[in-house]
């Protein structure tokens, strides 16, 4: 592929350029609105990196133990991001076998030079600090180059200055570190010298995240500190040099929303910038949406990406938001266009020539001896072990993001158990101790039953009795509960309710870690005998925010 020219935030954009790395695709460019709601891609979406190529804006975030991994989507408008593949998609680059959940993947950063893409992350209790490279952000992506040091570090970053140099940023020092630099020989693959503290932060805690930029001959560096939970914040400095001594911003946190406990969006952080074509600059964040329930707030569908406006003052400092904060709606002035994507259909069907769409994810590693779309054609095939979603393995799950507090997810699964304890069906994973399953079971009398476990202790909720037949089973979430029915495939009645679950369950607040909740596939056999499950197709549905 011919090489073409990336654009970096290395100097502010003076005109445009429209030469892109991928060709035109279809989108339905539409009058733009006077405003836009955050965030711009819902679910879990952490830590998204952003650059931008043409016209084109690619986007990468975090996936922790899931697998295909480090998802990038594709924009043209900074708020409609579709799913356009995976980085981390084969078996040779990486797999996470033994990792507990919320290990692996860390905050990626996204960069494009010489008509090369380059994502640098942290693989936690694996191979450390890796980059990978691409022609195409769609894929394939290379295996990783490993950038080994003699401590931990995390949350790497690279920066292309002008001269050709390459700058290596990143976080050090655990709670109460800094931020880390180092130049980097990406052709040879290795650190030039040991990394050295180059900023502190403001004193919060984590200082973590950080981005190097370059702007009408001043080096900022951005950051979030407080931790990634309610005290989040962005905080920035700058310097004539990329080592510093780095000024703070007088106004710092630059971007944070910890002193407004009832606003919809919380623990904003973990910032990256873009420019459009026209000039303008944007940030990528993420954020959360917590539920006031139980007496606190929980969020369960993880931390989301969110987009917000920036705006150079003349003292050559940034201004993030409104004053520091983000208004809702938000406004759309600045934005490079309007440009919303195809709806996908809402019913999913499985084809043996086709592969499996990049938005489904297995556990720690692709699984291909758990699934399969050729031994029953038209149908997702599970292959079941005597792996299931409570222990540290790869289980039979297939599963995707919920990416709306409202979300219908259904499917129909063809599964006839011949051992007592054989399962498969609909699960809804936020990590070992703390998921809920939708499943067919049983041997000699076939049952449908809801089985949650919660704070690493199974129990059976509902149970039904059940046709030996293909079965279709739901789940409706809303914001407070998810709502577990079932129903014979061709039968007269409806939705027969089996069991709800409060999402506050399932939150972080209540489980740790920093993923959010998927809505998944599974099966499981209680023998060494395999027990398959054939899924004839999924339904996942947006039923509001």
């Amino acid at each position: 592929m011919t090489a073409l020219p990336c654009l970096h935030v290395a100097a502010q954009a003076t005109a445009p350029d429209t030469t892109s790395v991928r060709p035109p695709a279809p989108v339905r460019a539409q009058a733009m609105p006077a405003t836009f709601s955050n965030p711009v891609v819902s679910g879990f979406a952490s830590d998204p990196s952003v650059c931008r190529v043409g016209s084109d804006f690619y986007l990468v975030t975090s996936t922790f133990e899931y697998l295909p991994g480090l998802p990038i989507y594709h924009s043209r408008d900074l708020v409609h991001w579709r799913l356009i593949g995976n980085a981390l998609s084969r078996d040779t680059q990486i797999n996470f076998t033994g990792r507990k959940s919320s290990k692996a993947i860390f905050a990626p950063t996204i960069r494009c030079e010489g008509g090369r893409f380059y994502i640098v992350t942290t693989d936690v209790d694996g191979i450390g600090n890796f980059f990978i490279t691409a022609t195409d952000p769609a894929g394939e992506w290379s295996d990783p180059v490993r950038l080994p040091e003699n401590v931990f570090g995390m949350d790497p970053s690279f920066f292309f200055d002008d001269d050709g140099t390459v700058y290596y940023t990143r976080h050090g020092g655990g709670r109460n570190g800094g931020v880390y630099q180092a130049r980097v020989d990406l052709k040879a693959g290795k650190l030039l010298e040991e990394p050295r503290l180059v900023w502190s932060g403001m004193g919060g805690i984590w200082p973590e995240g950080p981005h190097l930029y370059k702007r009408n001959g001043w080096y900022y560096l951005m950051i979030a500190e407080g931790g990634t939970s309610y005290d989040h914040r962005i905080t920035m400095a700058r310097s004539r040099s990329p080592w510093g001594p780095f000024e703070p911003h007088p106004n710092n946190p630059v971007l944070t929303h910890r002193d407004l406990p009832d606003h919809r969006l919380q623990a904003l952080g973990h910032a990256d910038l873009v420019t459009t074509p026209q000039g303008e600059w944007w940030a990528t964040l993420l954020a959360i949406r917590p539920q006031a329930v139980a007496g606190g707030r929980h969020h369960h569908i993880g931390r989301e990406t969110l987009l917000a406006p920036v705006h150079w003052r003349e003292d050559g400092w940034p201004e993030f938001g409104q004053n520091g904060t983000l208004a809702e709606p938000q406004p759309t002035r600045g934005l490079p266009g309007w440009a919303p994507w195809p709806e996908p259909p809402v019913r999913e069907t499985f084809a043996a020539d086709r592969k499996l769409s990049p938005h489904w994810a297995f556990l720690r590693t692709l699984a291909k001896d758990r699934w399969s779309l050729t031994e029953r054609p038209g149908q997702l095939r599970l292959i079941g072990a005597r792996t299931g979603l409570d222990v540290i393995g790869t289980p039979a799950f297939v599963g995707r993001r919920q990416e709306r507090l409202n979300q219908r997810f259904a499917t129909e699964v063809d599964f006839h158990p011949t051992a007592d304890g054989d399962a498969a069906g609909v699960a809804l994973r936020m990590n070992e101790s703390h998921h809920a399953l939708l499943r067919v079971t049983g041997g000699s009398e076939r049952r449908v039953e809801c089985l949650q476990q919660l704070a690493g202790q199974p129990r059976v909720l509902a149970s039904a009795a059940v046709p030996a037949a293909a079965l279709q089973l739901q789940v409706l979430a809303t914001p407070a509960q998810y709502t577990l029915s079932w129903k014979a495939t061709g039968a007269t009645t409806g939705w027969q309710t089996l069991c709800s679950i409060p999402t506050y369950q399932l939150s972080t607040e209540t489980s740790s870690g920093f993923t959010g909740v998927y809505m998944g596939l599974y099966a499981f056999s209680a023998t060494d005998k395999p027990a398959t499950a054939d899924f004839g197709w999924v339904d996942f549905e947006a039923l509001g925010d």
